[in-house]
């Protein structure tokens, strides 16, 4: 009996064995197969061959906007072009509308942004601006046939301005100095055909965008040399996707020596 016992509780102790053992490989073959699973994400992102995100407006012309065809075209999409091309890196655009592109570029879900976006101290805080790619300004239309030629030929007469704008701001600012009477539109098309009526005088509006319109056949001419106003920049998120904005400033140098970037502008913006 006693060695019957003793048998039993032998059989007994190496199942037992045998059952940890097993244990103890199944744990391990599981913990090896999670290391395994893991090892993708402990790798470096690579960006070779990457392709950049570029946020922009759905309507800025001449800088961004679209043609019959639904292509989005403009001064911006021509620059970012030429400048890819020149540098070497591949980017998609998307279209999202200037609030909606400054926000997406916040919360990093584009890489950058090109929207005839002012360089200002405020945006300088949530971003990093490329070297200044387009001084805008302010300009002075007249009808075609008119014979106006400066600010002082405005005395007692109406000036058309587009409410909010800089060309807005900048004629109430000389108003009292040169003793005209501002209209104010909603637009820049009722604003254009006041002044096209004769109705008024002159309007005031942003240079590249009252330059465009007469390329496209408006009957107005500009005047004056255009007062200085805010510069363009590209703008990525602030620290970060600095490999693409040097890309962006050697680029823009480039095209600016070798006579793309005076052609570009030449395409969409009359100069008087």
């Amino acid at each position: 009996m006693k060695r019957f016992l003793c048998a039993v509780l032998a059989g007994a102790m190496v199942l037992s064995l045998a059952a940890c053992g097993s244990s103890s490989e199944s744990t391990a073959v599981d913990e090896t197969a999670e290391a395994e699973a893991e090892e993708p994400a402990e790798e470096s992102e690579d960006t070779e061959g990457k392709v950049y995100i570029i946020g922009t407006d759905t309507t800025f012309a001449p800088f961004e906007f679209q043609d019959a065809s639904g292509n989005q075209i403009g001064i911006d999409m021509d620059l970012l072009a030429a400048i890819a091309a020149d540098q070497g890196f591949e980017y998609e655009i998307n279209v999202l509308g200037f609030d909606a592109a400054v926000q997406a570029l916040e919360s990093r879900q584009v890489d950058g942004v090109i929207a005839g976006m002012s360089i200002t101290e405020a945006r300088k805080e949530s971003f990093d601006f490329s070297e200044p790619y387009f001084d805008s300004g302010v300009i002075m239309g007249v009808a075609a046939d008119s014979d106006i030629t400066g600010y002082e030929d405005l005395a007692g007469q109406k000036v058309a301005v587009k409410q909010g704008t800089e060309g807005s701001s900048f004629a109430e600012s000389i108003a009292d100095e040169y003793g005209f009477e501002l209209v104010t539109f909603a637009d820049s098309a009722m604003m254009y055909e006041d002044v096209v009526a004769g109705n008024s005088a002159a309007c005031f509006e942003d240079y590249p965008v009252l330059g465009y319109a007469i390329v496209q056949g408006l009957e107005l001419k500009t005047v004056t040399e255009k007062e200085q106003g805010s510069s363009y920049g590209f703008a990525v998120p602030k620290g970060e996707n600095a490999e693409l904005l040097e890309m962006f400033n050697a680029g823009l140098a480039n095209i600016q020596a070798d006579g793309t970037y005076d052609e570009i502008l030449a395409t969409y913006i009359a100069e008087e």
